[in-house]
């Protein structure tokens, strides 16, 4: 799942150029005209740090009027701070250049952090329209630092002198870092290709902006309304009543809505009995920005893709791909597409075996009933292989969620184990001011008892918010700026109605580990720059902490702490602990070849050379592209379809997608590690922690890596723990 956060030298407006969309509360407050007067400008809240504790947003002063005048505020405040070092007399040193962009932008910082939040999270249609209005103007703003020319020959003069300036590791890193980043980012292009990138960079901001507002609207009005509760036959009581309360909230009679997550498959696919409902339910998502309306997001996908193969020309490479994988850990689109073929075979053939699995229930319910065969469809997966996940576990994965009350798994689950990691320990924070009544603060104290960070957590699902679960920063750790990190974790959990408990499937318990995982990366941060700070940039390394952090979840110790009866306090009983084990390879066929798709479709749409001609029909782009790549299995789509595929489109994985699989090869060799060492002990959680978590993008996370394991990666245990090798007997 997505993290996000704001760098210095992206000026923190990538929350809006290519991250989250949202929305606040306070939709009723009207958009301030930018223009606004200095005495305006300093009774805005982001005027100045906060007063609450670890600065934390001010969130009962903030409303949608404060974040347009504030943008543009931070904009010009900070292209006078650039120009002033830019065009400084004195000689560049890492003083006067370097470590002074790292301190440029603080208002601006501030004001994108709340606003990508509540993009994301909390989204209106004001904050929409800022949102599309300062789009392109932060990426033109990203622009004038990136391709200054005076800006950029001091930054080359002391990369030049690199050598000589004895530098600490660190400060040295970060005079590389910020190099390369210019030179990625354009800085040696000619002043004519300078302007024309621009154009691309804020032509493609815009389109992004769109994209997430339509998509977030498309997702509301693709939402299935069922008008008969017998057609929700095979759906707990708890999610009848949830499904009768959203279509409450939408002023809907006698109806019954089951809301869009945004991925193909919908969890209600599993348990609806009604095939007709279940296909009319994935149709639903399938098509949810096909409509041919002012949500259809096709025109704007060709659009970027286009933009994007054009941009990759102009900067001197074969594809968007080759440009976008420079600075990550697999370095070029070959080394990508190398690592999912490798992949493709032992996961499609897991899925096929799964399907025939599937199609045998099939088989076997209709003869019985007396009713006609049909051929297994994506609609049908979950449901049969419920099913089948019966009768080969003899477990039925609605029975584990009395054991899964969402509060009792985040304080006696993740913190715990985080407790047993690192020595960690939270308190709840009730005084401070959050963007949602749903929405928990905990103060997060280290070991030695000081205070380390503040943590907010909102994981109910609304209409409102973007789908999916992610963490970031609304304050980035930096010694440099005596800053501490504030972080949150969103999910799109369901909510239960009024006097219910929030009971989780183990699926929703391990996002939320996940998302932790993140948070702890984002907690531990011991940067003096926040630009090296906490969770590092490259997609394709930071995922791991948090796939890591997925291993607890059902580590013996920690299970056994949080799983417990929501009602009895009753741990669950050993013979369930061990359905639930047992199962946990199964469908990994399915799940593999779902992610591999959707990593292939991504590399597809990113690896379009700029001399081809422009898509014009996604549809048939997208059947080719999972054709050629042999994983166009009717029966299992992938995660995301290209009409609703978020993170390649609107939070920055473009080219990026396969770093979940990337990362589930990090994840699972590093568990491996701990398991040759003893488990959750305080000291390999500190070892981890030190050599790994804390160490941001301050060295070379190959290096990094194989410092800690002792070793590079190794592919076995991932094919080994997500079932790519075939099963026992």
């Amino acid at each position: 799942m997505p993290v996000f956060r704001t760098r210095i030298l992206s000026v923190a407006c990538c929350a809006l150029l290519a991250g989250t969309v949202g929305v606040n509360a306070h939709a009723a407050a009207p958009a301030a005209s930018p223009a606004a007067s200095q005495g305006a400008i300093a009774a805005n809240p982001f005027y100045k740090a906060s007063t609450l504790p670890f600065e934390a947003p001010d969130f009962g002063k903030i409303r949608n009027a404060d974040f347009q005048p504030a943008i543009e505020e931070g904009m010009k405040l900070q292209r006078a701070e650039i120009d002033k070092i830019a065009n400084n007399p004195a000689a560049p040193t890492f003083e006067n250049t370097i470590v002074a962009m790292e301190k440029t932008g603080a208002m601006l910082n501030r004001v994108m952090a709340v606003f990508g939040l509540l993009a994301g999270a909390d989204t209106n249609d004001t904050l929409q329209k800022i949102q599309e209005v300062e789009a392109p103007k932060l990426a033109a703003h990203q622009d004038a630092i990136f391709l200054n020319p005076k800006l950029f020959a001091r930054i080359q003069k002391l990369y030049d002198q690199r050598a000589s300036l004895k530098l600490d590791p660190e400060s040295a890193h970060l005079l590389e870092y910020d190099y390369q980043q210019f030179v990625h980012n354009g800085a040696r292009l000619s002043d004519a290709d300078k302007a024309r990138l621009k154009h691309y960079n804020e032509q493609l901001s815009t389109l992004s902006a769109q994209f997430q507002n339509k998509l977030l609207a498309a997702a509301k009005a693709g939402a299935l309304v069922v008008g008969s509760k017998a057609g929700l036959a095979g759906l707990s009581p708890g999610e009848i009543d949830a499904a009768a309360q959203d279509a409450k909230a939408r002023k809907l009679t006698d109806k019954w809505v089951i809301p869009l997550q945004n991925t193909t498959q919908q969890p209600a696919l599993g348990s609806l009995d009604n095939r007709n409902v279940r296909h009319e339910l994935f149709q639903h998502s399938w098509d949810r920005a096909e409509k041919g309306d002012a949500n259809d997001t096709r025109a704007t996908i060709e659009e970027m893709a286009y933009l994007r193969a054009q941009k990759a020309k102009l900067l001197g490479f074969p594809d968007f791909a080759a440009w976008k994988l420079e600075d990550q850990m697999a370095k070029t689109p070959s080394a990508v597409m190398n690592f999912l073929d490798a992949l493709v075979p032992p996961a499609v053939a897991r899925a096929e075996t799964e399907g025939k699995d599937r199609q045998q229930m099939i088989d076997t319910d209709q003869k019985a009933a007396g009713k006609p065969d049909f051929k297994l469809a994506a609609w049908d997966w979950d449901y049969y292989g419920e099913q089948v996940r019966k009768a080969k576990y003899d477990f039925d994965g609605a029975q584990v969620k009395p054991y899964f009350e969402l509060n009792n798994v985040l304080e006696n689950g993740v913190f715990y184990a985080a407790n047993q990691l690192y020595g960690l320990t939270f308190k709840e924070r009730k005084d401070i001011p959050v963007w949602e009544p749903d929405v928990r603060v905990f103060e997060v104290s280290d070991s030695n008892g000081k205070p380390l960070a503040l943590f907010y957590c909102d994981y109910f699902k609304r209409d409102n918010k973007s789908g999916g679960a992610w963490m970031s920063n609304l304050v980035t750790q930096s010694k440099l700026l005596g800053e501490k990190p504030v972080i949150y974790n969103v999910a799109n959990f369901t909510k239960p109605a009024p006097g219910q408990p929030a009971l989780l499937s183990f699926d929703d318990v391990i996002t939320m580990f996940h998302e932790f995982g993140h948070a702890l990366n984002g907690m531990f941060a011991d940067q003096e720059y926040p630009s090296l700070s906490g969770t590092v940039p490259q997609r394709d390394f930071v995922e791991f902490p948090s796939q890591f952090n997925e291993h607890w979840a059902l580590y013996p110790t920690v299970f056994a702490h949080y799983a417990k009866n929501y009602k009895t306090g009753e741990p669950m009983p050993k013979e369930l602990v061990d359905k639930l084990k047992n199962s946990q390879l199964f469908n990994k066929g399915y799940d593999m070849t779902e992610l591999i798709s959707a990593a292939l479709l991504d590399m597809s749409w990113h690896t379009i050379s700029p001399g081809a001609p422009k898509v014009t029909n996604v549809d048939a782009f997208e059947a080719k592209a999972l054709k050629d790549n042999h994983v166009d299995l009717s029966y299992v789509p992938p995660r995301y379809r290209s009409t609703y595929f978020l993170h390649i489109w609107g939070n920055g994985y473009s080219a990026g997608y396969y770093a979940y699989l990337w990362t589930q090869m990090l994840a699972d060799d590093a568990f491996g590690w701990f398991q040759e060492h003893g488990g959750p002990t305080r000291a390999n959680g500190d070892r981890f922690r030190q050599m790994v978590l804390s160490r941001g993008n301050t060295e070379d996370l190959g290096k990094m890596y194989a410092d800690w394991r002792g070793r590079a990666p190794n592919i076995d245990a991932m094919k080994k723990d997500r079932g790519l090798e075939p099963e026992s007997k």
